[in-house]
């Protein structure tokens, strides 16, 4: 049984065991599909619902399963919701579902969700499960967007391009042209701008790490009481 807070569980999904940036999982999706925003948005959404969905399902037969086909009967479970999760792309944002290809289906082998199925939800009732679901799916959310959007502004100049494709025809006109007449760089398009993009999200994390664990320490050695020494006692006390 899980004994973390439910303020725990969200801030180790958006924060303190983020998936993309503390655990370093999914990086083939991550990578691959975040050249625009709207991309790294269909692709998150999906993860964070087959998260959600997965965790949910693996706790509530937790007490069911027998250990040697855990591992086997949680990919059956994770498989069938990104099979749900495939078809509701295909009848309502087709053209955007034919963009991300083979990712769609790749989510069965995201290791992020697996992992928490097994390491928390199958150790969880079922609110704290689908709760880290949600945090985990949206921590990893929140980082393929900001990777989107990093790589499309630097690589095209323009942000929420075709963003159409996942909202409908009132995110018609939502494109954005930052910079005007902007020579493309497609260094930020390519894979190899996915890598910088996401080291420089990485240590922008860890700075920001730092620079708390800094004010943590400052904080502490100030509420010292002033004057106190440290005594040290030898000898036997009778």
């Amino acid at each position: 049984m899980s004994t973390k807070s439910s303020r725990e569980i969200i801030r180790d999904g958006l924060w303190t065991n983020n998936p993309a940036l503390v655990q370093v999982l999914g990086l083939c999706p991550l990578l691959a599909v975040t050249s625009t925003v709207v991309n790294a948005l269909g692709l998150g959404i999906a993860t964070m619902l087959v998260l959600m969905g997965s965790n949910l399902a693996v706790s509530l037969i937790r007490n069911y399963v027998w250990d040697s086909v855990r591992l086997p009967a949680f990919v059956m479970i994770i498989a069938s919701f990104v099979t749900c999760a495939e078809l509701l792309m295909q009848a309502f944002t087709y053209e955007l579902y034919q963009i991300l290809g083979i990712f769609i289906p790749l989510i069965v082998t995201n290791c992020a969700i697996l992992g928490r199925a097994d390491a928390f939800a199958s150790k969880s009732s079922p609110a704290p499960a689908i709760l880290d679901g949600t945090m985990m799916g949206l921590g990893f959310l929140v980082v393929l967007v900001l990777l989107g959007a990093m790589r499309e502004l630097i690589g095209q100049g323009t942000l929420f391009v075709d963003m159409h494709l996942l909202l409908g025809p009132m995110a018609a006109d939502w494109t954005i042209h930052v910079f005007q007449d902007y020579p493309d760089v497609l260094f930020m398009v390519l894979p190899p701008g996915a890598f910088v993009g996401l080291g420089l999200l990485i240590a922008l994390k860890n700075g920001i790490d730092n620079q708390l664990d800094a004010r943590r320490k400052a904080h502490t050695e100030t509420t010292v009481p002033a004057g106190s020494k440290r005594v040290r006692v030898t000898g036997q006390i009778s």
